[in-house]
């Protein structure tokens, strides 16, 4: 159920809203829009391995790989994100994004363990 949630670009604007507060389909990709800007969104195809990795494409055609991993914990599941630094991001600009992505992850987890 966690990685049906995660790699369905649908739901984006629930749980990412640093990614996205609305978003799209648009010839077979997901056109996400918030604080950065539109982006194009795309995930790795559907598997059983409980990857949703997703590339993020920013405006200015700079191309971002988020790995994301759905691991099975016992009766539930641990959302792993791998955050990497960029080219040319400051330690301040790169702190910032590990600070939205926690509040992204805190908010997914709220959505899941909701009864």
């Amino acid at each position: 159920d966690v990685y049906a949630f995660v790699s369905n670009g649908e739901n984006i604007p629930r749980w990412a809203a640093g990614l996205g507060t609305s978003i799209r389909r648009v010839d077979g990709e997901w056109i996400a829009d918030g604080p950065i800007g539109s982006v194009r969104v795309r995930f790795t195809p559907p598997n059983d391995l409980g990857v949703a990795d997703h590339d993020v494409t920013l405006e200015k055609g700079v191309t971002v790989h988020n790995p994301i991993r759905v691991v099975p914990n016992g009766a539930g599941s641990t959302v792993i994100f791998t955050l990497m630094r960029q080219p040319g991001v400051s330690q301040q600009e790169f702190d910032q994004d590990a600070h939205t992505v926690q509040k992204d992850l805190e908010m997914l987890k709220a959505i899941l363990e909701r009864p």
